[in-house]
């Protein structure tokens, strides 16, 4: 008999195996023995009291085996198939389109302006040690796309959208840890996800697909609306018909190139802020109410935070307990921030975007760029905190307190953000709007959070990339653009996802519109 369960238990309770079986046992009033496995469904942390306690949803086998079932893919062998889709960009909508195109028979042919995820390695440590960027090879460039090397969260809410069960057992069948299908928050780690996209690499290339590294698109061919081919690289002409754009919010050579064709673009409203970094023991005691000695089955502690100012909200984006604040900037002359944690989440600092919305109303300066004012107006930003911290890729930096007061940090903590940081004044570099906003939402945060509210911890600017500046409009059923035949628009890039997850989803369902003519789910 299977049974299904809901039950609240403290942290070694779920983690103890002899612990759990007592408990699941008494709380359905069982003896021990008669109970042969207990499969954990669904896992979340409720720490809204003392003690701390998981939330889990479980399934109990009583008297009666469980048999493991391994999730399968129809991956098929494509090498000689005539049906074929061109894919630009190896981020998660890529991939996970190769995948997808893989099960249905069609031949997936990926060009990567970056290089492969082992080699993409040697850039970042350059960036980081020297400030030298690589303007094809860097944090949001290569294969795996920006999440590659910037945490790999896969919460998503876009589960309206399509199987998010299905991507995450895809990832789970490429190497990562299973405990991603339980967690309310699963996260894979930089450390881990190197891995896994290889992995994902060999699957698409031993089935017959292709995947061609440090092959920038530069072209498009169009003939009466439809399109006909690319260019790479300036000298290599590909012919297809059907061409998937999965090119990642940070590939301003493509809306650019698109501006250029008079392919139709749309300004898309985006979020603008800092990242800040606390110590990880102090957000350990915030939300845990512990002495900053959480406990061994406790994970580092997260946050998350919003708050309504007087005409915008400001919140909390990307948070990242234990982890390191990463130089994200994808040319030279500019500085961006993120964030990432390693699968145990074990550095010593937390670090989160606090970030604000970015309308049109706010840019008019930038009005005559049309679709392409919020890139113009990302690129001022970065281009300023670049020159004011000392033209490297250090970062200026500011006290929160001193931030929100207005007075200039006298000196500053070593922070994770590797490359260094300048004291400056961010309301010299961060636009009035912004600056109103992210005063207002800290001051709101001192009471939301209390402790949070610190001159400990650290605004690093600018936090830019947070999405995509612009839409490129594509049909909501055929998911073709809405003048170009044959041009798919999807991803992060093309506006139409947030995170790795529903990037993902979006690549999946582009191929399944492609092949049948609407998504299956």
């Amino acid at each position: 008999m299977k049974k299904e369960i809901q039950i609240s238990l403290l942290p070694e309770q779920v983690f103890l195996e002899e612990e759990l079986l007592k408990s699941v046992s008494l709380f359905l009033k069982l003896e021990k023995e008669r109970i042969n496995h207990i499969e954990i469904i669904k896992r979340s942390i409720d720490a809204r009291r003392t003690p701390i306690n998981y939330q889990l949803k479980a399934h109990v086998y009583v008297d009666e085996d469980f048999t493991e079932v391994e999730n399968t893919f129809n991956y098929q062998n494509v090498e000689n198939s005539s049906d074929f889709v061109v894919i630009i960009g190896s981020g998660p909508a890529g991939l996970f389109a190769a995948l997808q195109a893989l099960e249905f028979g069609v031949k997936p042919i990926i060009f990567e302006r970056g290089k492969d995820v082992r080699t993409r390695r040697k850039d970042l440590a350059i960036i980081n040690k020297e400030g030298v960027v690589n303007p094809e090879s860097n944090y949001c460039y290569g294969e795996g796309g920006a999440g590659t090397y910037s945490d790999g969260k896969l919460y998503t809410r876009s589960k309206k959208r399509g199987n998010v069960k299905r991507v995450l057992e895809a990832l789970v069948y490429h190497g990562a840890d299973k405990n991603i299908l339980v967690d309310a928050h699963p996260h894979i780690g930089t450390n881990k996800l190197p891995q896994l996209i290889a992995s994902i690499r060999e699957q698409i290339i031993s089935c017959g697909g292709e995947i061609h590294f440090d092959s920038k698109m530069t072209d498009i061919a169009i003939e009466s609306g439809k399109v006909k081919g690319i260019v790479i690289n300036d000298n290599l002409n590909v012919s297809c018909e059907k061409l998937i754009l999965a090119t990642g919010h940070s590939a301003r050579d493509i809306y650019f190139l698109l501006d250029k064709k008079g392919i139709k673009q749309e300004y898309k409203s985006f979020a603008m802020g800092v990242r800040v970094e606390h110590s990880q023991i102090l957000i350990d005691k915030l939300q845990y109410k512990c002495n900053g000695v959480r406990g061994e089955y406790l994970p580092p502690a997260s946050y998350s935070l919003v708050e309504q100012t007087e005409d915008r909200g400001v919140y909390s984006f990307c948070m990242c307990p234990g982890g390191v604040i990463a130089p994200c900037a994808t040319s030279e002359g500019e500085v961006v921030t993120n964030g990432w944690s390693p699968s145990k989440r074990n550095n010593p600092f937390s670090n989160s975007g606090i970030v604000t919305e970015v309308r049109w109303d706010d840019i008019s300066e930038f009005h005559s760029y049309g679709p392409l004012a919020g890139v113009y107006f990302q690129k001022r930003v970065e281009e300023k905190c670049w020159e004011i911290a000392g033209q490297g890729q250090k970062v200026p930096a500011q006290r929160m307190i001193d931030f929100v007061e207005g007075v200039k940090s006298e000196d500053l903590p070593k922070t994770s953000y590797y490359p260094g940081i300048t004291s400056v004044q961010l309301s010299d570099v961060l636009p009035k709007f912004i600056t109103k906003a992210l005063k207002e939402g800290f001051k709101a945060f001192k009471s939301k959070m209390k402790g949070y509210y610190t001159n400990e911890a650290v605004l690093h600017a600018v936090e830019s990339r947070t999405s995509s500046p612009v839409r490129i409009p594509r049909d909501k059923e055929s998911f073709e653009h809405v003048e170009v035949k044959g041009l798919y628009p999807i991803g992060e890039g093309a506006g139409y996802a947030g995170g790795i997850v529903s990037a993902a989803i979006d690549g999946q369902r582009c191929i399944e519109v492609i092949v049948n003519g609407k998504a299956l789910d």
